[in-house]
């Protein structure tokens, strides 16, 4: 089976070989999204062996999965791969076995503790909360970036909910599709957002584009219903 890896990335210049070296170890085909970077990330990318897209002005990490999914194609299998991974992101290929095999048709990578830093999980509560009220289906790690999907699943996800809410909108897609859906331990390793007001910036983004995903759904379902 054809198997494309998409990495999305923005100012990883420290981690963006390490994660291209180790996914394509594992036979993938891979496409950096250089999401508007100032630093060596498209350089350094194309080095290690990816193909390389660049956005030239930031436009947010489903903008970049969607121009990486219009690179590769109807590939059997695509793998969403966080560009900070760095070795660490050989771990992925636990994923791709039970799309491949049939048993599921999206994997979603749960991650080991990260250790010290991080929020206060009010994003991942509202995450979690939503996904369950639209499918009845319980999230361990519903923000979880690293996912392997078929193309059924893909269709049922097109088009990608916006910026950060992709992942709660994918999964409601893919589960409301009838599709099925399986979270697979993976010994993953990131960088963790800080505490200090960058972080809280970004959590707030985040929140903001998980309530309008997941707002955007239950319209979808109240419409469907009346």
């Amino acid at each position: 089976m054809t198997l494309a890896a998409i990495i999305p990335a923005k100012d990883e210049a420290q981690r963006i070989a390490a994660t291209v070296r180790a996914v394509r170890d594992l036979g993938a085909e891979v496409v950096v999204i250089d999401d508007g970077s100032s630093d060596d990330t498209a350089r350094l990318a194309r080095e290690a062996g990816a193909r390389v897209v660049q956005h030239r002005r930031n436009r947010g990490k489903a903008a970049a999965l969607m121009t990486g999914l219009a690179q590769v194609g109807a590939v059997d299998l695509v793998l969403f791969v966080d560009a900070d991974l760095g070795e660490s992101a050989s771990a992925v290929g636990v994923l791709v076995p039970p799309v491949a095999e049939g048993q599921a048709d999206m994997t979603i990578a749960v991650l080991p503790p990260q250790g010290p830093g991080g929020g206060h999980g009010f994003v991942v509560r509202l995450a979690r909360n939503g996904i369950r009220r639209l499918t009845g289906w319980e999230a361990t790690q519903p923000l979880s970036g690293m996912r392997c999907l078929n193309q059924a699943a893909l269709q049922a996800g097109s088009p990608l909910a916006a910026g950060w809410g992709v992942e709660v909108g994918l999964t409601v897609d893919v589960l409301q599709a009838g599709l099925r859906v399986r979270e697979v331990p993976c010994e993953l390793r990131h960088r963790v957002t800080g505490s200090d007001w960058r972080g809280q910036l970004h959590r707030a983004a985040q929140y903001r584009d998980v309530a309008r995903a997941l707002g955007v759904r239950r319209w979808r379902a109240f419409r469907a219903a009346s």
